[in-house]
């Protein structure tokens, strides 16, 4: 158990004077905002080339040595040595350089702690950043961290990954460090709370603060499995792709449990050491993702790891992942086991539904495949044969019910997904450019009693043997 972050712990600072530097940049102490501790050399390393990038991410906020070493190694490609930052919002201890400076290949480790968003500009941390090959997030309040979004020092963290070195993070810091931050920063949100209501108040992001190669598309979560917070990330990865806060309609869910650590080596490849991360895929459209309602999500795609397995985020499996599903804000049971699905040809259908193969003729409404008997959430499959192919399917909405439509589009074609009415008439529609690109609609029927709808899926440019796969949910 690594020691946390606290301020008591400036007696073990003060009794190892010999080798620190303390001191309160640009202020008075009586005003200090940035407090600066250096432990090791006092003299940066100076060297042409470095090895990395590499990355830690922690599901806790202390350093676990052995993804920390292996970073330390990269970077310095086995020789030499490298400085290392640590960066804090609040404490006044130094539990990381502690750990850090123990290791071999470790010239210095300087905590950097800075209280607010202004010190984000402070000249002296951004000066200590640049000159670091290694920069680590503690624990501690995201909110707090990207308040510096915009700042010199993200800048600063960057050009530390550019020139070949790393950075990493534990709890906060690992959050911090995902394409999409969930951050916090109105209140800390519970598995039940964000599946009763994906849009409630505790639910709140940051993007566009670092975007580390490889690693796009990502929320990271922490303290995952101790803490449960399988149910939060589902709802922050189906509120990435309703909110289109992640490109392409796809969002990973990192979440890494207490005391382990994912080491990210320079091509993307991610190891795990310690108990347990999982990776969780939304890569459709939420069926029902609306404020004050509970979310609906099927078939969630996870990869569960446990120590020494590896993801690969530079190429991002498609096999090997387990289902789980959220019903009106009630997930699956055994939410961190499951099956793993080895044959991935065929879409798997929803849990809980049925699945349909189109059957030719069905190139109009009246010789429309009839799937009003299937069980929801159901898939149906079929292809676009030509480029003048139309597939339509029949079936049937009560009134105040909402019909979701979510379409995979394989890379042979472009196609366009249309809902009609009973006479023909397009109700809605969706007609994303670009081959491979999906297409999903949803319409609720606010008329009294029941009435034909039909799902009509054209081909606009390309065919092929490929399948489509829809997912459709009604509630």
């Amino acid at each position: 158990m690594f020691p946390t972050r606290n301020p008591r712990r400036a007696a073990l600072v003060a009794a190892a004077a010999a080798l620190l530097t303390i001191a309160p940049i640009g202020v008075t102490a009586a005003q200090a905002q940035v407090t600066r501790v250096r432990q090791g050399s006092a003299t940066d390393v100076s060297r042409a080339a470095w090895s990395g990038p590499a990355y830690t991410m922690n599901g806790s906020g202390g350093i676990v040595t052995a993804t920390m070493s292996r970073a330390v190694d990269a970077i310095r490609g086995g020789t030499g040595t490298i400085d290392v930052v640590v960066v804090a919002g609040s404490g006044s201890g130094t539990p990381e350089c502690d750990v850090i400076t123990k290791l071999t290949g470790v010239n210095s480790c300087t905590t950097l702690t800075l209280t607010a968003a202004r010190d984000g500009n402070d000249s002296q941390a951004n000066t200590d950043i640049r000159n670091a090959e290694f920069v680590y997030f503690a624990g501690g309040d995201q909110c707090n961290y990207v308040a510096w979004k915009g700042t010199a020092l993200e800048a600063s963290v960057e050009s530390v990954v550019a020139k070949g070195g790393g950075v990493g993070g534990g709890s906060a810091g690992h959050h911090v460090n995902s394409d999409i931050v969930y951050d916090a920063c109105a209140a800390s949100a519970t598995s039940s709370t964000a599946l009763a209501n994906p849009y409630d108040r505790s639910l709140t992001f940051t993007t566009g603060m670092f975007r580390w190669p490889n690693y796009a598309n990502t929320i990271n979560d922490s303290h995952f499995v101790t803490r449960d917070r399988m149910g939060r990330t589902m709802a922050f990865v189906a509120r990435a792709v309703k909110d289109g806060l992640a490109s392409g309609g796809k969002a990973w869910g990192v979440g890494v449990e207490e005391g382990a650590s994912l080491y990210i080596d320079r091509n993307g490849l991610a190891t795990l050491s310690g108990p347990s991360a999982y990776v969780v895929l939304g890569d459709h459209q939420p069926e029902v993702a609306v404020s004050g309602q509970p979310l609906t999500y099927t078939n969630f795609k996870i990869w569960k790891l446990t120590s020494g397995q590896t993801y690969d985020f530079a190429n991002r499996p498609t096999c090997g992942y387990y289902l789980k599903s959220v019903r009106a804000g009630v997930p699956d049971g055994s939410l961190y086991s499951g099956t793993p699905v080895t044959d991935c040809s065929t879409p798997p259908p929803p849990s809980g539904g049925s699945s349909y193969a189109e059957a030719e003729p069905n190139d109009s409404r009246t010789a429309a495949n009839d799937i009003t008997a299937l069980t929801y959430p159901a898939t149906v499959t079929g292809d676009m044969k030509s480029g003048t192919d139309r597939d339509y399917f029949a079936l049937t909405l009560a009134s105040g019910q909402t019909l979701t439509v979510n379409c995979a589009i394989p890379t042979a074609y472009d196609a366009d997904l249309y809902l009609l009415s009973s006479t023909g008439s397009t109700l809605t529609r969706s007609v994303n450019d670009g081959a491979g690109t999906d297409e999903s609609v949803t319409l609720t029927r606010t008329t009294s009693g029941s009435a034909t709808y039909y799902v009509d899926l054209e081909a606009y440019s390309g065919s092929g043997t490929a399948d489509y796969s829809c997912t459709l949910t009604r509630s």
